[in-house]
């Protein structure tokens, strides 16, 4: 399990074409990639279980707590991203609510586009 930071302030301003915004730079992939959007409610939960292919996880909205096999929680929160390899065993849950992207492809470098979290 790894930890990433798409928030604003890892971001980069984007003048072109009269732009004003902030772009954080997340995942590039030449292969298909899914990509989904979960809306977990009050103590909802994304039960233990295995990737099936890499995985990032997106935090939008919301608190919540992930895990590994190491059953030891680590709390998220918007702008935080989580990385799981293949075959890593992994959960996601909420006591408040949550809504996260979540995007899984063969290919996934997360390393390559967004800052590491310092926890």
């Amino acid at each position: 399990m790894e930890f990433y930071k798409f928030d604003k302030s890892s971001g980069k301003q984007i003048p072109q074409f009269d732009s004003d915004f902030v772009m954080s730079r997340i995942i590039q992939t030449s292969k298909p990639a899914h990509i989904g959007c979960m809306h977990l409610g009050e103590k909802g939960i994304v039960g233990y279980h295995q990737a099936t292919v890499p995985q990032l996880l997106l935090i939008v909205s919301g608190v919540g707590y992930v895990r590994n096999e190491k059953d030891e929680y680590v709390k998220v929160l918007p702008g935080d991203a989580v990385f799981w390899e293949k075959d890593e065993w992994h959960e996601t849950k909420t006591d408040t609510g949550l809504t996260a992207i979540v995007i899984e492809s063969e290919e996934l470098m997360p390393s390559l586009f967004m800052p590491v979290k310092k926890l």
